[in-house]
């Protein structure tokens, strides 16, 4: 079983920029400490001296190395083993995940079209607990220079459109093969923070869709995020009478004119649950 449990909204804070640690941890339900694409140019070896001593939950924080065809990625996993921080993310995976991962719950990243052809492979793997997916990255290494439907081709204008087909698919997918072998999955950055309609459409699609929790890299995300992953009353209501008329009736019954069988007992216990343990915005 998994170390942490992620979701609902999980906030990338870069690895230099120490005195933005507990904010983040503070306002998101899991931090992401990032000494990858988030950090930039930095002193690899300060960073990773600030994810040593930041004395973060390690039940509520994930950090991310650089991919393992970098230069630094030994040396990244090596700083995370001497501390107590278990939860791994790794960008620019291909197929095969290194053995100096061995003891850690890896969030393995779907970013290349090689990740995307191995994700039955990439799924399976026992280490691995969870899923993530980066359009950008993806759209780069597929040689296209942008991950969603532009204004001048049909997209809205003022805010992000839509993803084009293959970073839907490459999701989708993503998805399936997680949920195959029992593993959870986390949605792509919204990178546009100041668009809270997109983002707010974003995660409520996750979330319904049944996406572990939802990436964001500023802090103004989070209670929209937190917001898309709550039930609205309405579903609530419906769930918690299914679930009590559900106690009832050894199988299928009626509700409200309306077929109740397993898939929506099941359905409704899971808003149910999530009602009552997402975090207060």
């Amino acid at each position: 079983m998994p170390r942490l449990n992620p979701g609902p909204a999980v906030l990338f804070v870069p690895s230099n920029r120490p005195e933005r640690f507990a904010k983040g941890a503070a306002a998101a339900d899991t931090v992401i400490l990032d000494l990858e694409d988030g950090a930039g140019n930095c002193d690899r070896n300060e960073a990773r001296s600030n994810i040593a001593n930041s004395g973060l939950d390690p039940q509520h924080t994930i950090v991310r190395v650089c991919g393992p065809d970098d230069e630094g990625f030994a040396d990244d996993v090596a700083a995370i083993k001497n501390t107590n921080f278990h939860t791994i993310m790794v960008p620019k995976v291909q197929a095969e995940l290194p053995d100096i991962l061995d003891g850690f719950d890896i969030i393995a990243m779907i970013e290349t079209p090689t990740a995307v052809i191995n994700l039955p492979h990439i799924a399976a793997d026992p280490r691995v607990v969870g899923l993530f997916w980066g359009a950008e990255d993806l759209t780069q290494f597929l040689g296209g220079t942008h991950s969603r439907i532009q204004p001048d081709e049909g997209g809205p204008t003022g805010r992000p459109g839509p993803y084009r087909t293959t970073m839907s698919v490459t999701r989708s997918l993503m998805h399936l093969h997680a949920a195959a072998n029992g593993k959870y999955v986390l949605d792509a950055v919204h990178a546009d923070f100041k668009d809270d309609a997109g983002q707010y459409e974003e995660a409520a699609d996750a979330a319904r869709s049944g996406f572990a929790g939802t990436c964001c890299i500023h802090p103004a995300q989070v209670p929209v995020i937190r917001r898309a992953y709550t039930p609205d009353e309405h579903q609530l209501q419906w769930a918690r009478r299914v679930v009590e008329e559900a106690q009832a009736h050894p199988g299928a019954f009626k509700l409200d004119g309306e077929m109740i069988d397993a898939p929506l007992i099941n359905q409704a216990h899971r808003v149910v649950s999530r009602a009552d343990n997402i975090n207060p915005a």
